[in-house]
């Protein structure tokens, strides 16, 4: 079987998201009441992250014959 039709197919729909996508872009301009609220999770979340990763426990720190815990 050959590839470029397969390829066509691909490009065409790729094509048809993208303009999707604009569409759905355009349409919801100026009325996008929830951008603060995602720049505010956005943070959030980054910050737990960030916390979750200080609680870690230093592994560099622990003798490397100690047995693993599940």
């Amino acid at each position: 079987m050959h590839p470029d039709p397969h390829l066509q197919l691909y490009v065409i729909r790729s094509a048809e998201l993208r303009r999707q996508a604009d569409d759905f872009r355009l349409a919801r301009t100026g009325t996008d009441t929830r951008a603060p609220r995602t720049d505010l999770r956005t943070r959030l979340g980054w910050t737990m992250v960030e916390l979750g990763l200080r609680l870690l426990p230093d592994r560099s720190s622990a003798p490397s014959g100690a047995p693993r815990t599940a």
